[in-house]
């Protein structure tokens, strides 16, 4: 029998419009829920740009997401912080005060590659560990890579701690174990935040400053780098994003749906990561002797367990960032003496 072109048509058209109009229908009958996201580049940011499929995705998991994106971390820690947002996207060392055990993962010097990141949220994923997810009515909705912190240096012959010692540095100031590493190095600690960073490093307020690669092209970090600066290639630790929300203001297994989406999208969240790495020109990359990565390996690992022992780290999350490096180098001589685990 043969088929009606114009008729097939009409019937898919129809079909197209019950199926919006339910999906309208279901949509109204969902909770909204305010999403506050940290973006500096605003709308057209990749972290902003990434909710919008979360937010679809969002929808079979029972709720209607609005977003609100904020150019300041600070503000969007306030917001939530005041009940004006019911969950917030911020990075990994803002997450400490709703949970040590995931702010962690930033732990200085603890995680030495992405393979050893990707096992960690992979793991932390898992219905298993949910529990761990959970501190009182906060709860990790998501763990995401931002890639490895490197110091960016304005001349080239500051590479070293020695070299470094009386320089100015731009340091969080909120982040506790860049504090104290500043300390450890002798340098001086110039307080910045996100937004200010990069300005106060372009315009030489400052001698040094650590961000991940992704930073280097939206942050112009390459006028303060001019013809003598550089980036040293050490690995100073993993910064991430998290989500985080209350969570009686969603339905009960949001939380894991969306720690499953965050780790389905590890892979392409790093391809970004390592192409802004590939991207940085060759010419400002500076390579360290091995001697000095074992040295200031060992200055973190004290930084680290000062941190630990002050309360500030999460010791399960160390005992675990502590297995994944020596599964990865077990004969390493923290790993051989046992001296973290």
């Amino acid at each position: 029998m043969s088929t009606n072109p114009l008729h097939s048509k009409l019937c898919i058209y129809l079909f197209s419009l019950l199926l919006s109009a339910f999906t309208s229908v279901q949509a109204s009958e969902m909770p909204t829920r305010t999403f506050c996201v940290f973006d500096p580049i605003g709308v057209k940011g990749p972290a902003y740009q990434g909710m919008l499929d979360y937010k679809a995705a969002a929808l079979a998991w029972g709720v209607m997401l609005k977003l609100q994106v904020h150019t300041s971390e600070a503000v969007a820690l306030a917001d939530f912080k005041a009940g004006l947002c019911d969950a917030v996207g911020l990075t990994g060392t803002r997450i400490r005060p709703f949970n040590k055990f995931t702010a962690t993962i930033e732990a200085v010097g603890a995680i030495d590659n992405y393979e050893q990141m990707r096992k960690l949220v992979g793991m932390l994923a898992h219905p298993k560990a949910s529990k761990y997810m959970v501190e009182g009515n906060y709860e990790v909705a998501g763990i995401m890579p931002a890639g490895a912190v490197f110091v960016f240096v304005r001349d080239k012959a500051i590479n070293s701690v020695k070299a470094a010692a009386g320089m100015r540095l731009a340091t969080l100031d909120y982040d506790t174990a860049s504090m104290k590493v500043v300390k450890h190095i002798g340098a001086t600690m110039v307080p910045v935040s996100i937004a200010t960073f990069a300005p106060r490093f372009n315009n030489g307020f400052v001698d040094l400053a650590y961000a991940p690669a992704i930073a280097y092209e939206p942050f112009e970090m390459y006028k303060g780098m001019g013809d003598k600066g550089g980036i040293l290639r050490f690995n100073l630790a993993q910064m991430n994003g998290q989500l985080i929300l209350r969570k009686d203001k969603f339905p009960e297994g949001f939380g894991q749906s969306s720690r499953d989406y965050a780790y389905s999208h590890f892979n392409k969240a790093l391809e970004h990561i390592i192409a802004a790495e590939k991207g940085i020109p060759e010419k400002y990359w500076v390579d360290l002797p091995a001697e000095k990565h074992a040295e200031y390996k060992e200055m973190l690992r004290q930084v680290r367990l000062e941190l630990r022992d002050e309360g500030v780290y999460d010791k399960r999350m160390l005992k675990i960032l502590f297995k994944l490096r020596c599964r990865t180098n077990p004969s390493h001589y923290e790993c051989a003496e046992r001296l973290e685990g």
